[in-house]
């Protein structure tokens, strides 16, 4: 069922579906980043937000009666609400609990090694996404729960985009919010110093296991009602591994070249294309597929040069 709220600020609304005592709220473009889609759970004792999107900003009382929030993981764009709720307890999972608590603890978690860019990322995060720090964040782990009143939500880690990133299920509506999970065309990012290609695998080989009925991605896809639908978006995304392996044995069978020089021809972003971010993640990434097809022994390193085989 949707429905439509009123929007403040510069916004005029804000579309809605709601699923028993969950409600999604959804941001601009469907939650394309820098927005996200924003989920808000009523219980009969405890009204609790998962994540804080930039939408959050434009809910009104629906967000600010929260009680509780929940992260599914941190990154600034989920973080964007929580100024909002500065005596509200936020959980997060311990792997990423340093990282919601300072500003030194989300920069390590990114891995930036350009320090001349750090200002740069913090102003922009202030600007953009309200950042505020949350050094009261309090950790859970893998199987978490929470006991709202009538609605229960539990919490499946499921890391590779961040080293907590979890699954949060809400029972017994059966909704699942996936977060950065998020099943768009671009593909998996795996690209902090705390995200792992392996961990994303095994996490996408186990998301259809969770018993839901109902799917909520942070960004882009929204939600899925249908599991059918859910299963080809989520094969379509797991795929999208694969081929940027195909692709860099591509660039490698042309000629070989240094991490450097892959880096320079791009795997995730368009060559040329730049951010404070770009540099640090396109060599994580890539560096990470170069060590499974090393481990295959379908690429030679030798002296610092890769080699197709």
């Amino acid at each position: 069922m949707s429905s439509v709220a009123s929007r403040s600020g510069s916004r005029e609304q804000v579309q809605r579906a709601d699923f028993g005592r969950v409600s999604v709220f959804f941001g601009e473009k469907n939650g394309k980043y820098p927005d996200a889609n924003q989920v808000l759970v009523r219980g009969s004792d405890t009204r609790a937000a998962l994540d804080a999107p930039i939408v959050s900003n434009y809910i009104g009382a629906e967000f600010d009666a929260t009680e509780l929030v929940i992260m599914g993981h941190i990154h600034e764009d989920h973080m964007a609400g929580l100024h909002r709720l500065p005596d509200v307890p936020v959980h997060v999972h311990e792997a990423d609990l340093e990282a919601a608590r300072s500003w030194e603890g989300l920069l390590a978690a990114f891995g930036t090694t350009d320090q001349t860019r750090v200002s740069e990322m913090l102003a922009r995060f202030t600007r953009d996404f309200f950042y505020t720090p949350q050094p009261g964040a309090r950790g859970y782990v893998d199987g978490a729960s929470w006991d709202l009143g009538q609605v229960q939500i539990r919490a499946f880690h499921m890391p590779g985009h961040t080293a907590g990133h979890c699954v949060l299920l809400v029972e017994p509506e059966g909704v699942a919010f996936i977060g950065d999970i998020d099943l768009t065309g671009f593909g998996p990012y795996y690209g902090d110093a705390s995200s792992s290609l392996s961990d994303f695998r095994r996490s996408l080989a186990r998301l259809p296991d969770i018993p839901a009925k109902v799917w909520i991605t942070a960004h882009h896809r929204g939600v899925y009602t249908d599991r059918a639908r859910f299963m080809q978006d989520l094969a379509a995304y797991a795929a999208k591994l694969d081929e940027r392996e195909q692709r860099l044995l591509e660039m490698l069978n042309e000629s070989p070249k240094t991490l450097v020089q892959l880096v320079e021809q791009r795997l995730l972003y368009p060559p040329g294309f730049d951010g404070p971010w770009v540099i640090d993640a396109e060599t994580r990434t890539i560096s990470q597929h170069l060590a499974e097809l090393v481990a295959d022994g379908r690429v030679q390193l030798r002296e610092g040069v890769y080699r197709s085989r």
